[in-house]
């Protein structure tokens, strides 16, 4: 199937022609649905706390975070292109005739153009986006009168001006403050210098970027960096990061053959943000806080954030210190059956960890084996909000092929909706992921986990996409809070919905939320 070239084209990747085979197979055979047994919630599965029980468990926090090493990891390369769709439509559609300008003016929908336009001034990015169109002798305010949308937003979108539509969404400005705009990924310097920082006042950070950013991602938090620093009394040590290429996937066409460019090589396109399980492997880090780069809010709203970050982090302490000691106990082998049992019903009430009914059945080391097995992996605690509408993944109790039940993160991708029993099951979920993680990947002896190990790879997605007009299917790897976590000990909190505000499209910045006071 492969000549010569195409096999150095894949070792130029670091991939194996038998990953590919093994890539087109599942093509050919599709990824299997997640069978889920029941929604997650307070009631089953999810836990909550009262507000002295969450700042007891911040305080927990606080008083035991010195004790390890502290690093927040925000997946930062996606483009902001997907963010100014509505814009970058009528930008090719508008002629400025009086029937689009009293339509323009008549538009009343929150995601409108009409309601960008006419709250334009309330962007953080208002006055920069003067400034551009006043290095060209353009005056933006005179623009708008005329009603000259399509100068404003070659301004804002192209090379023309800000280039927003090519950027990435952490360079956006995002928030407007007195001393001037903040950009997104300014928020979480922010929200690292009151979480992130260890006993020397070093907040660490990592960011995954695309190649083409990275120069321009390193110049802004460059000029913004001693600023913040000087304001919290941190010092910020930055990495960055990028998707590997071994990480990639094969293209098919709609017949499951390879898919290849007009040149005659191999197409492979980046594998997701599964891909980077990869990259949060190499953190050299115990304690790994996960955050979306466009889930941020102002100043004025981020007490909430900060104690429910520090209740997610003081609840995996207890936890992970406690899995610890059972280790030991169990790595030594000279346990009581006492202590056995005592094992098993932390694992069972407090990991939220299956044991199967044949487990009574086991002597004695087979016990210690099972036990042991089930508490030597790495632990997430992950914070759900109440279900208003938005999208996202949902957190549900499944079943795996060997019988075997747990508590994941499921894409409504992985659902097969067209079965009324599992459709069902959806329908009574209270609560969804808006990505608010906390990782413990070390195991109880202080060396790291290979995280690669618990991966489950049946868990991908398949979608159809098109290159130079022509459809091809594009595979994205498991995804990184969903089958690239699949076999970690998971356990969900209920978070306060205020925790929860992305950035989907340009007008989410016109939210309360994002707004200042």
């Amino acid at each position: 199937m492969f000549s010569k070239e195409d096999k150095h084209q894949m070792g130029a990747r670091g991939i194996s022609p038998e990953t590919v085979e093994q890539q087109i197979r599942t093509f050919k055979n599709g990824f299997p649905f997640i069978l889920l047994t029941a929604p997650a919630t307070p009631e089953n599965g999810m836990l909550r706390y009262t507000q002295a029980e969450a700042e007891e468990l911040a305080q927990y926090f606080d008083n035991h975070k010195n004790d390890y090493q502290v690093i927040k990891f925000v997946p930062a390369s996606g483009a902001a292109s997907r963010m100014f769709k509505h814009l970058q439509s009528f930008r090719n559609k508008y002629r400025g005739t009086e029937e689009e300008i009293n339509q323009l003016e008549k538009e009343e929908d929150f995601n409108s153009v009409g309601y960008f336009f006419r709250n334009l001034h309330r962007f953080a990015f208002y006055d920069v986006l003067k400034a551009e169109l006043n290095k060209q002798q353009t005056d933006l305010e005179r623009v708008l009168k005329k009603k000259d949308y399509n100068t404003v937003l070659d301004f804002l979108l192209t090379e023309k001006g800000l280039n927003y539509a090519k950027l990435p969404k952490a360079l956006l400005h995002f928030h407007l403050y007195p001393e001037g705009p903040r950009k997104a990924f300014e928020e979480h310097l922010v929200e690292a210098a009151h979480y992130a920082a260890d006993n020397n006042n070093i907040a660490h950070l990592h960011f995954t970027v695309s190649a083409e950013h990275q120069e321009a991602f390193e110049a802004s938090i460059a000029a913004v960096k001693k600023t913040y620093e000087k304001k919290f009394g941190v010092t910020f040590a930055i990495g960055f990061s990028q998707q590997k290429p071994a990480t990639d996937t094969l293209a098919v066409d709609m017949n499951n053959e390879p898919f290849r460019n007009t040149d005659g090589s191999l197409l492979f396109r980046p594998g997701g943000h599964g891909a980077l399980i990869e990259n949060l492997n190499d953190l050299d880090s115990e304690i790994i806080f996960i955050k979306n780069i466009d889930n941020i809010v102002p100043d004025r709203l981020r007490d909430t954030t900060y104690l429910y970050k520090k209740v997610l982090g003081g609840l995996l302490f207890r936890l992970q210190e406690k899995t610890f000691d059972f280790l030991d106990l169990l790595d030594d082998g000279e346990v009581t059956d006492e202590e056995l049992q005592e094992i098993r019903e932390f694992a069972q009430k407090e990991l939220q960890i299956y044991v199967p009914p044949v487990y009574e059945t086991y002597n004695k080391w087979e016990k210690i084996d099972f036990l042991f097995n089930k508490l030597n992996r790495p632990m997430r605690i992950a914070g759900m909000v109440r279900n208003e509408g938005e999208p996202g993944g949902g957190p549900f109790w499944t079943i795996n092929d060997r019988e075997e039940y747990s508590l994941q993160i499921v894409e409504s991708s992985q659902m097969d909706l067209t079965d009324e029993s599992q459709k069902n099951i959806v329908s009574k979920a209270t609560h969804f992921n808006p990505v608010d993680l906390v990782c413990g990947v070390l195991n109880f002896r202080g060396d790291s986990f290979n995280l690669t190990e618990f991966v489950d790879p049946e868990t991908g997605f398949i979608a159809q996409k098109s290159v130079d007009g022509r459809d091809l299917k594009a595979m994205e790897l498991p995804g990184l809070w969903n089958g690239a976590m699949a076999d970690w000990i998971t356990l969900f909190v209920e978070v306060p919905l205020i925790t929860f505000n992305p950035v989907k499209t340009i007008n989410d910045l016109l939210r309360p939320q994002h707004q200042p006071e």
